[in-house]
């Protein structure tokens, strides 16, 4: 009887095996579960022992799986086949798969995306002062469509006394974009932006713009670097704007940008961003312009949440009245990513 029930158990466990996914590594070592995803030189694999893993590609012998995966090519088409690899070597169904054509192998379902990052500091004692940051992003993409928007608030007050402080930082800033994309990574785009600063005297300032963009990188892994996306935009711009005490000024402007992020492949949950915007007026390129531009940083702590440092940097080439051109910011705060 004790036979017959251990021939049973070894029939089921070995049944369930054969269904599974079956990932060797160059070591020896195996894990048996599911291949949810190959993308930009990674493997993302749910073990049935060790739960969700990310695995390089050079780090693996072989793949084995029985159903059906969704293979998702550059060109935006998309096949169902059994994806297996052994040494290197890629096949759909048997046949040979060139992953150089493959943009994903199980790809990731259109979902939305974002963050929100807080960073406060307060001093009492001979000074009393608070600052507050709040910053917040959000994203989608789809096959052939992108949405981004983000948004900024700025609060800071400095005094020696409860009864005797200082605005010093009183700022929001709100924006989004929305691209499109026509043929392979050559998109256009139209964006708005609102912004309002009461140290500067700026009552507010809309901008609304169009343009080209092309996406020369996007999540590509390389094993010496990490992975990179890059992006370039030229474009025209409408800009509204008024200042305390002034009255209303309309112009257009040439929009030039670029936006870069960095995960570092020897700094694991690291990530570096950088964007940048330049617009000079169409009637004054050299008199009448704004630079927008920051850099940072993310590291992923536990779960969804994560450090978060950046510089912000504004440069208005003509201010409001006794107000200076350059704006910096310093921020270095907790926030949480979905």
């Amino acid at each position: 009887m004790m036979f017959r029930q251990l021939l049973v158990v070894a029939a089921v466990t070995a049944a369930a095996t054969a269904s599974a996914d079956l990932l060797v590594f160059k070591s020896g070592a195996r894990l048996v579960g599911k291949v949810d995803r190959i993308e930009g030189g990674e493997i993302k694999f749910t073990s049935d022992d060790v739960g969700a893993v990310s695995v390089k590609q050079d780090k693996v012998a072989s793949i084995t799986t029985e159903k059906n995966n969704t293979i998702l090519y550059a060109d935006k088409t998309k096949e169902e086949a059994v994806v297996c690899m052994t040494n290197g070597q890629y096949t759909a169904s048997g046949k040979a798969l060139d992953m150089a054509k493959v943009k994903a192998v199980n790809p990731e379902p259109e979902a939305w995306h974002g963050s929100v990052n807080l960073s406060a500091s307060a001093a009492r004692g001979n000074t009393v002062s608070e600052n507050v940051s709040l910053l917040a992003d959000l994203k989608r993409r789809w096959e052939s469509d992108r949405l981004t928007a983000d948004g900024g608030y700025y609060f800071a007050q400095n005094g020696t006394d409860h009864d005797n402080k200082t605005k010093t930082e009183d700022r929001i800033d709100l924006g989004a974009q929305w691209d499109h994309f026509w043929v392979g990574k050559l998109y256009s785009y139209l964006n708005g932006r609102y912004e309002r600063d009461g140290i500067n005297d700026l009552q507010y300032r809309y901008r609304l713009g169009t343009g080209l963009g092309y996406q020369w990188l996007e999540n590509d892994a390389f094993e010496s670097t990490g992975k990179w996306s890059f992006n370039q935009e030229v474009g025209g711009t409408y800009i509204k704007e008024k200042y305390e005490h002034q009255k209303d000024d309309d112009r257009l402007a040439f929009r030039y940008a670029h936006h870069l992020s960095w995960a570092p492949r020897w700094v694991d949950k690291l990530a570096f961003t950088h964007n940048f915007e330049y617009l000079p007026d169409v009637d004054d390129w050299t008199d009448n312009y704004l630079i927008d531009t920051d850099a940072g940083f993310t590291y992923a702590l536990i779960g969804a949440w994560q450090l978060m440092g950046r510089v912000e940097w504004d440069y208005n080439s003509n201010p409001g009245p006794s107000t200076k051109s350059s704006d910096f910011r310093y921020m270095l705060g907790l926030g949480y990513k979905w």
